[in-house]
């Protein structure tokens, strides 16, 4: 390891590390016990075993990078006697760490020792999970994947003449385990967050659970919401393209809290449309979720500007039976809703337009959310269906 201060030539040399009890942390590392673990567990797990060892640990920390679309990583930091601190870190993060020994190693994918003071590598004691906690030196180590952003991995101690040559060795002979099993916790939360980003998560838990195959679909009854902007076609028409990318994503931005606060699926993005479902394990509670979050989106739409720029929408709800699952060609498949209410929903929410209205739902939907400021606004025709539709609306 590359150091950046050097131990006086009386450092204290610590007791020799038995070859079995350095074993036994690899092999837990490696073993089912540890791989059952959490990432608190992880770190706790370890820096009690090194402790045990006679290692003066104070602190240590895993930086565990990742693919996310908020989130750049995540840091689990502890301490003896205190509870594991977990860091999600938004993709500002990295200025903080510009200029600093972790960004070093984590670039250049090799260690360095560094002390409390000035150094070639740059300042770490502004890091909040070492700031003010009396740290004398710190052993950074990558923790490089086969593929993938790069992680590390710091061992922190308040003695003075820092870790003796011996005992930094034992943190050497460690690593490979630490990044192997680093490397799986990496992989299964770039898993989860990458299926939970594109396709939800009641979705992504059917992938993960091998319900994949072609035409393996389900019926299952649900609340259906479908929110469309109104003139989106005339506004990309005229505007620039960045700035209607802009305005969709701080939209949708406002918008689909809504329906995920409320226990919603955001099942897909259409263009300027979305449409979300809520399984309709009690269809009461699936209605009225459903119809809170439609009012939420209609209060952040009457509120909503970008760059000077107001937008109107329509949203349907409807309550029926809809096939849920895969449908596609061969390797490239889509979850989706299919169904005679699927379409239903579809031709209510084009009605929210003829009838100028910005929010239409169906009587299935409404005897189940029971709401009391529902209003008829009579029975209409409503393409591919033989008879009229009753639809309401509710006073605002």
């Amino acid at each position: 390891m590359t150091t950046a201060i050097y131990a006086p030539a009386a450092e204290r040399q610590a007791k020799a590390v038995s070859t079995g009890a350095l074993l036994a942390i690899i092999e837990w590392l490696s073993g089912d016990e540890c791989h059952a673990l959490d990432e608190a567990g992880l770190v706790s797990g370890l820096g009690r075993r090194l402790q045990a060892l006679g290692l003066p640990v104070d602190r240590m920390t895993l930086h565990l990078m990742t693919l996310h679309p908020e989130l750049v990583g995540r840091t689990i930091a502890w301490a003896p006697g205190e509870p594991v601190e977990i860091h999600d870190r938004e993709h500002g993060a990295r200025v903080a760490l510009a200029n600093t020994p972790l960004r070093k190693v984590m670039e250049t994918r090799e260690p360095l020792v560094v002390g409390p003071g000035e150094n070639v590598h740059g300042r770490w004691q502004h890091i909040d999970v070492f700031a003010d906690r009396g740290l004398m030196q710190l052993v950074i180590a990558p923790l490089c994947n086969i593929d993938g952003p790069v992680g590390a991995a710091v061992f922190a101690t308040r003695r003075p003449v820092g870790f003796t040559a011996s005992e930094r060795q034992v943190i050497e002979r460690i690593l490979p385990a630490l990044r192997n099993t680093s490397e799986l916790r990496i992989l299964r939360q770039v898993e989860l967050s990458l299926l939970d980003t594109y396709v939800g998560p009641l979705t992504a838990s059917r992938i993960l659970a091998g319900r994949i195959r072609q035409g393996e679909i389900e019926s299952m009854e649900a609340a259906l919401l479908l929110c469309d902007l109104r003139g989106f076609t005339e506004l990309s028409n005229r505007l620039p393209g960045s700035t209607v990318l802009g305005l969709l994503n701080a939209y949708f931005d406002r918008i689909v809290p809504a329906i995920t606060r409320e226990g919603g699926e955001l099942l897909k993005f259409m263009g300027d449309a979305v449409l979300a479902f809520f399984p309709g394990y009690d269809a009461a509670h699936s209605c009225g979720a459903a119809l809170a979050a439609a009012r939420a989106m209609l209060d952040e739409i009457d509120h909503f500007q970008y760059e000077g720029i107001g937008v109107k929408a329509g949203i349907a709800l409807h309550y029926g039976e809809v096939s849920y699952g895969n449908i596609g060609s061969g390797r490239r498949l889509d979850f989706t809703l299919i169904g005679r209410d699927v379409n239903l929903v579809s031709r209510i929410q084009t009605a929210c337009s003829e009838l100028s209205e910005p929010l239409l739902m169906s009587a299935p939907f409404c005897e189940e959310a029971g709401a009391g400021d529902v209003v008829s606004v009579g029975a209409h025709g409503l393409k591919g269906f033989a008879d009229p539709v009753e639809l309401f609306t509710i006073v605002r």
